[in-house]
């Protein structure tokens, strides 16, 4: 797409993402979606008196998306023990080896099985109508990285029953509403798509800003702007949250801090 705007416009901008690092991509911007969903995941439970160190970790997914989040989990001190692809999901009670997920998913585009064949006490469950999948196993904090409505009422139900203290959406909705409102009910630390997996977008407009300077930065200059970008938009919603009389509702505060931000710029600029 990038190539043929180029040639069709004969201009080379920063308005199309996640190029090739050889013709003005970004460093992180693969890790991105993932690793923020863990720094916004991470300042949630610390805003609430709550540590990610030691911390039983349900995923769902094993694209992109959950294996960074996975990856960030491990260096944050979790321990992320479930995956999941199309058919079946994995249980590895050691903790999910990222090494070996990336060699199966990323390099052979296998399924999970061969994960379960490389790890010993790791256990494969094919997919089945009507069960729980990760979600029925007994973990502090869930991050379904998979798709849309991915987790019901009857998952929440059994997340809050296992004592899940923060879920955190990965993927783009894959919470039903039924099932965001039981967990907010009681009192599970739920953050909405909008905010917790914004990691992606917030890295694309990095790669922007890379693009304009002519520059290229470390990744761990991205990294440490990626992370300061999810705290940020945290604090954002939290104080939204307060403000508007919905304290510890991240959702409406999500809501309601995106919306401000939005019609603040209109009626700035004359539009409304």
């Amino acid at each position: 797409m990038f190539g043929q705007y180029k040639r069709i416009r004969n201009l080379y901008e920063g308005v199309l993402t996640g190029k090739g690092l050889t013709y003005g991509g970004s460093l992180a911007r693969t890790e991105a979606t993932g690793y923020g969903l863990l720094y916004l995941t991470e300042e949630m439970l610390k805003c609430n008196g709550k540590d990610i160190k030691g911390k039983t970790i349900a995923v769902s997914g094993a694209g992109n998306v959950a294996i960074y989040a996975i990856q960030k989990a491990l260096q944050l001190g979790g321990k992320p023990v479930t995956c999941s692809d199309s058919t079946g999901w994995i249980y590895d009670p050691d903790g999910i080896d990222v090494a070996t997920l990336q060699e199966v998913k990323e390099v052979k585009r296998a399924r999970l099985t061969e994960y379960a064949a490389k790890r010993p006490n790791a256990e494969y469950h094919e997919k089945k109508n009507g069960e729980h999948g990760v979600w029925s196993v007994k973990c502090d904090i869930a991050l379904p990285c998979a798709t849309q409505n991915e987790l019901d009422l009857e998952d929440a139900k059994m997340l809050v029953a296992n004592g899940c203290m923060a879920v955190a959406e990965g993927a783009n909705m894959p919470t039903t509403m039924e099932a965001t409102e039981y967990l907010q009910k009681n009192g599970v630390l739920f953050c909405p798509g909008k905010a917790s997996n914004a990691g992606g977008v917030a890295t694309s407009a990095l790669e922007m800003s890379q693009n304009s300077e002519r520059l290229s930065w470390t990744f761990e200059e991205v990294d440490s702007k990626l992370q300061g970008i999810m705290v940020n938009i945290f604090h954002n919603l939290d104080e939204a949250s307060k403000k508007y009389g919905k304290e510890g509702d991240y959702v409406a505060g999500a809501n309601i801090a995106g919306f401000l931000k939005v019609a603040e710029a209109m009626k700035a600029q004359g539009i409304v």
